[in-house]
């Protein structure tokens, strides 16, 4: 068993310090900020020793069978509001409108699993009803961020030739930009209803939630020619967890707790590029 630890900033003391806990056969310098542990003897009491002296340090460990690479996979799919960016664009949508407590309490309870993603989808985009369209393009324009390491981590996945797809209960107006700003190669995200300039307060079609976000990974590997056990999936909210389940390897970015439970790696420090520690290259 090894186990990769990784860091933001100056945390080499850190690092090395929660790698001798470990009493690793050997110990490989991945990155200036990375170390992989190898060779160690897991159990149940060591991981959770491991995990608590890692939190405390900030440090994310990722537990791992062998060395694995990334030329082993062939797609990296993302969501989007809270992985791929830093906002939940619908809550800032929802400010716009002086709304944005309510739409952020729905948000966060659809989130951690609570509430029925469609359903909580339509009651947060009826609270939108007459807002004018032009708000999109200001959250776009004054608000999405991207996440920590995003760039550097589609960098390198694209150069490795691997395909990108962003899958999201979000909404094609930002889908559609990022995918031209970023080169990815598929989208797939809600519509939402324009009329006269302003938003209805209803989606059009069917509703991207957990299950067409996992069908949708499904069918872009079809497409491809590979396995889902060829992608990397991103997430971090339960409507994320059925297409995470189906890939081969899930990355929990600043995920619930839910989410980070269920996932095979779980960021909660690095950014988005953290991944690549994981993987020879």
């Amino acid at each position: 068993m090894n186990l990769v630890l990784q860091g933001v900033g100056e945390c080499a003391a850190r690092l090395q310090r929660i790698a001798a806990l470990t009493a690793p056969k050997n110990v490989v310098t991945v990155s200036d900020n990375a170390l992989r542990c190898e060779g160690i003897s897991f159990t149940p009491a060591l991981r959770q020793t491991i995990e608590i002296a890692a939190q405390a340090a900030q440090l994310d460990a990722t537990y791992m069978m062998g060395v694995r690479r990334l030329d082993e996979f062939k797609l990296v799919a993302m969501d989007m509001d809270s992985t791929l960016i830093t906002i939940e664009c619908i809550d800032e949508i929802a400010d716009m409108q002086g709304l944005k407590p309510q739409v952020s309490e729905i948000t966060e309870a659809a989130m951690r699993g609570e509430l029925d993603f469609s359903e909580s989808l339509k009651r947060r985009v009826a609270l939108l009803e007459g807002l004018e369209a032009s708000a999109l393009e200001r959250v776009y324009e004054e608000r999405l961020r991207l996440s920590m390491g995003a760039e550097d981590m589609l960098k390198a996945v694209q150069a490795a030739g691997l395909k990108t797809l962003l899958v999201s209960g979000g909404f094609t107006f930002f889908t559609e930009r990022l995918k031209t700003r970023l080169g990815l190669d598929f989208t797939r995200a809600n519509e939402l209803e324009i009329v006269d300039g302003k938003l209805t307060g209803k989606v059009i079609g069917e509703i991207v939630d957990a299950t067409v976000k996992r069908d949708t990974v499904e069918h872009v590997c079809a497409a491809i020619g590979i396995l889902p056990e060829q992608a990397i999936v991103m997430g971090d909210g339960a409507n994320d967890l059925k297409m995470m389940g189906i890939s081969g390897m899930s990355v929990a970015f600043r995920a619930k707790p839910v989410v980070r439970e269920q996932a095979n790696v779980a960021l909660n420090f690095v950014g988005l590029d953290g991944i690549l520690n994981l993987l020879a290259h």
